[in-house]
């Protein structure tokens, strides 16, 4: 029977299986619950049992996916490999002041990295926190790193303090998003913000202390966003700038294999970090835009579908999730790992978002986006005064087609 398929048939049947066992992959990986992961099991068998049924019975096929199941999920809980030392190496962090920098500083510190941390403000909260429960191995700096000049000092004060020794670890932790509506809503000013400190601060940061990287042949860490790759509906500069640096950081991971540099990227899911968990913050943008939106824009689109924007933007912000520790521990393996990963899905959901717009039809992962992130109830003003102008029309029309048939 094995003579009666062609060569063409085991071609499809080779793709068929790489297909399967890559989305099997990315569902383990997707932190789906048992039922949910279930429910997948069964719908992709349901599926390989209809293209491959004159090939391998269902049961078989179970069963082999099953092992598969069981060998994945085994290497995935083994031990991990012994990872490298702590001791003596040298991180150099931006963005400290709070969220991801602030937390990573600490847990590096307290085991044992000599850790360089960044602030926009040596006297604020977070600078002091640092200062109070961080060992003398870690030194502050104060750096804006859209600020060449200060760049260049942190360098140098970096360089002098770590000798001959390279640099073993860069943590782009630094970031910005002051998105908060409709690309044509945006200011300019929120589109070159997010530009300047996302990927241009990033891009001078990283430049500038490859030498130290290089010779210390160490790792570049990166905190990015999955709105960098995906279309998230209001998050159109912030989106694009993390964009940006998606692609910058991955032609640099090429780039630097030569040299025994590892690079690595973090997507987190929604983090309680900074001012965006802050009403005050989102009040101060809303009231920002509000004065700088042309009348004639903010006529078309309505102070209340405006306002909407701001009040969902508080909402997701202030639902995220206040557990740093799957970025932090990302950022750890990232370090210390013998082989980190290329990229990292940090928190529950990333992983699914990624299955659904590798694997799904366009049509589904776009849907996917804009009913998870910004619900909205309202359509802007202008369309809503067309919606119900038509209406008035149409009904206008029946009304004047009975009275004819009235009259006849």
């Amino acid at each position: 029977m094995m003579d009666d398929y062609t060569l063409p048939f085991w071609i499809y049947l080779c793709v068929l299986t790489v297909f399967v066992g890559g989305a099997m992959k990315m569902i383990l990986a997707s932190h789906l619950s048992t039922a949910s992961t279930l429910v997948a099991w069964l719908g992709a068998t349901v599926l390989v049992e209809r293209l491959w049924a004159f090939c391998l019975p269902a049961m078989l096929l179970l069963v082999l996916l099953g092992l598969t199941c069981c060998f994945y999920n085994a290497t995935r809980s083994a031990p991990l490999p012994t990872t490298l030392p702590a001791h003596g190496k040298a991180v150099f962090i931006t963005g400290c002041d709070s969220g991801f920098g602030n937390a990573t500083a600490k847990r590096l510190d307290a085991m044992g990295f000599e850790v360089f941390a960044t602030v926009l403000d040596l006297s604020g909260d977070g600078a002091r926190e640092l200062q109070r429960t961080c060992s003398p191995r870690l030194t502050l700096l104060q750096v804006d790193i859209t600020q060449p000049q200060q760049i260049q000092q942190a360098l140098l004060d970096t360089r002098t303090k770590l000798g001959l020794k390279g640099l073993w670890g860069l943590v782009n932790n630094a970031g910005r998003c002051v998105n908060i509506g409709d690309a044509e809503l945006s200011l300019m000013s929120n589109f070159r913000g997010c530009m300047e400190v996302n990927f241009f601060g990033t891009l001078s940061v990283t430049k500038c202390f490859l030498p130290l990287l290089r010779q210390a042949k160490g790792r570049i860490v990166t905190i990015s966003s999955p709105a960098g790759d995906h279309p998230f509906p209001c998050l159109a500069a912030y989106g694009a700038s993390k964009a940006a640096l998606n692609l910058f950081i991955n032609t640099l991971r090429h780039e630097l294999e030569p040299w025994g540099v590892q690079v690595s990227i973090i997507l987190p899911s929604a983090f309680k970090t900074g001012h965006p968990s802050n009403y005050a913050y989102w009040e101060q943008q809303h009231k920002q835009l509000l004065q700088n939106l042309s009348p004639a824009l903010l006529e078309d689109y309505g102070e209340d579908y405006v306002t909407e924007t701001k009040d969902l933007f508080h909402s997701h912000a202030s639902q995220a999730n206040p557990d740093l520790s799957p970025v932090v521990d990302a950022i750890i393996h990232a370090l210390l790992a013998p082989q980190p990963q290329a990229r990292y899905f940090a928190g529950p959901g990333v992983g699914l978002m990624y299955f659904i717009q590798t694997y799904c039809p366009f049509s589904v992962s776009n849907r996917f986006l804009q009913k998870m992130f910004m619900k909205k109830k309202l359509t802007p003003y202008a369309l809503r005064k067309q919606s119900g102008f038509n209406l008035n029309l149409s009904l206008h029309n029946n009304n004047n087609n009975n009275n004819g048939e009235k009259l006849m």
